[in-house]
């Protein structure tokens, strides 16, 4: 029964997450903001709201190893399956934008300030605020750099519709109500599948519910590379990792101040930075291809096999 839940009410936070995004480039696109914001932001934070509503939950209800989990265990996937799978069905890759030049700072530097914060095994308060006031550096950044074109991560149909409050305000209350309720049943079923079968909340958070809320950058993604804009992928996944970091680890840090054992997680501490690193990698050398897919998928592989020993 549990795992059933568990499913639907993973479902219910994707879809809902969709439908806020999808309103969010409505409302974006009415107000002529311009195409490179709205897919930097609205995209990109857009789908780290099943992130954000799941980690702010397991915060409420003092499962702060659930609530960290969740974001290690996304930021992962996000590189890993997300960015391994494009690379390896993308025919080609040949972005405009230097996206080592611009952009990976922002792979290094919510990594690095995480790994501070957590050294006294809190993430308090304090420490949720100044994430905060990352995202809001990160948002300034993404405006002095829009001079650069990423419509293709926009659906390109919403541009064509008539814009219509009386459709988007009730299509948004749906999107926040699947997203929260879609979050407490996801901590609620998860925390009890993890007392049924003796796992840990943070292997349930890292593995399973950070699995499930990835799948939106894993959608919005082949989106891209169905409209042929596969670059595009990696401009979201960075932009959805500084707000796991900043968004999602500060707004739940708000709720209630988060406890991380840094022993009992430093392999999945470890492939979070290999992934990372490897991302970076990838960024300067431009392996926008096959072989840094594989490279990818294989510490995908090593996570995956170390979460499921």
């Amino acid at each position: 029964m549990d795992f059933g839940i568990f499913l639907a009410a993973m479902a219910a936070l994707i879809y809902g997450a969709d439908f806020i995004i999808k309103e969010s480039e409505r409302i974006a696109l009415h107000f002529k903001i311009s195409h490179f914001v709205i897919g930097a932001t609205l995209v990109a934070f857009g789908t780290s709201l099943p992130e954000m509503a799941a980690s702010m939950m397991a915060a409420g209800q003092g499962k702060s190893d659930m609530a960290v989990a969740n974001v290690v265990g996304s930021v992962i996937f996000n590189i890993t399956m997300v960015l391994g799978i494009v690379f390896m069905i993308a025919k080609t890759m040949h972005p405009k934008r230097n996206l080592f030049a611009l952009d990976s700072a922002w792979v290094v530097i919510p990594l690095v300030i995480f790994f501070i914060m957590i050294q006294d095994g809190v993430i308090g308060r304090v420490d949720g605020a100044l994430y905060l006031l990352l995202m809001v550096s990160y948002l300034l950044f993404l405006f002095k750099s829009s001079k650069e074109d990423l419509e293709g991560e926009i659906d390109d149909d919403l541009s064509k519709e008539k814009f219509n409050w009386s459709r988007t305000i009730p299509l948004l209350v749906v999107g926040f109500t699947l997203t929260i309720g879609g979050a407490h049943f996801v901590v609620d079923s998860g925390t009890n599948i993890a007392r049924d079968f003796g796992i840990s909340e943070w292997v349930i958070g890292i593995f399973l519910i950070s699995l499930g809320t990835s799948l939106p950058e894993l959608v919005v993604s082949l989106v891209a590379v169905k409209k042929g804009n596969a670059e595009m992928s990696i401009g979201n996944i960075i932009g959805s990792n500084v707000a796991n970091f900043s968004m999602v680890l500060g707004a739940a840090s708000l709720v209630n101040p988060l406890t991380v054992d840094l022993i009992a997680t430093k392999f999945d501490m470890l492939i979070m930075i290999a992934a990372s690193i490897a991302l970076l990698f990838i960024l300067a050398n431009k392996l926008y291809n096959k072989a840094g897919g594989i490279f990818l998928l294989i510490i995908l592989a090593l996570f995956v096999q170390n979460s499921l020993a």
